[in-house]
């Protein structure tokens, strides 16, 4: 009866171990403003992503009517970079990764300093956050503006 018991609840810690989220990682401004999140993708899925947005900007309330009135009809969220393509605006009915399956973790990217993860380096700097990816396409976040390249 013990040992029974002991290996259900090796299965039960096993299993829950299982379905805990996977740590994807993403960094934010010492703000706390700008936040990139990596998110790997593969096969059907596609290729991996850098989706990056801002909180506050001079821009955004200009980017939601864009989305909302555009032929997207759906909600602002960001930005996106892929491995060899030019960073795009973001509209989008929802979240952009599987929560059920992943939880984003950030970490502060100092000023001055730079993070590189998959096909993506970030440079963060009081102006603001830079990022490319390894065809050197990329976008640039501030409060005041955007860049995408």
């Amino acid at each position: 009866m013990r040992l029974g018991l002991v290996a259900a609840l090796a299965l039960v810690v096993v299993a829950a171990a299982s379905a805990a989220p996977t740590p994807i990682p993403g960094i934010r401004s010492p703000s706390g403003n700008i936040s990139c999140l990596y998110v790997p993708r593969s096969g059907a899925l596609g290729a991996p992503e850098l989706l990056c947005n801002i909180r506050r900007s001079s821009y955004g309330a200009r980017l939601q009517r864009l989305c909302v009135g555009g032929k997207a009809g759906v909600d602002w969220h960001g930005f996106e970079l892929t491995p060899t393509k030019r960073a795009t605006v973001v509209c989008s009915g929802g979240i952009l990764y599987d929560p059920s399956r992943q939880k984003p973790t950030y970490t502060t990217l100092a000023y001055g300093h730079t993070w590189r993860h998959g096909p993506f380096t970030c440079v963060s700097r009081v102006t603001g956050v830079t990022c490319r990816n390894g065809a050197r396409h990329g976008l640039f976040l501030s409060r005041v503006s955007y860049r995408l390249f």
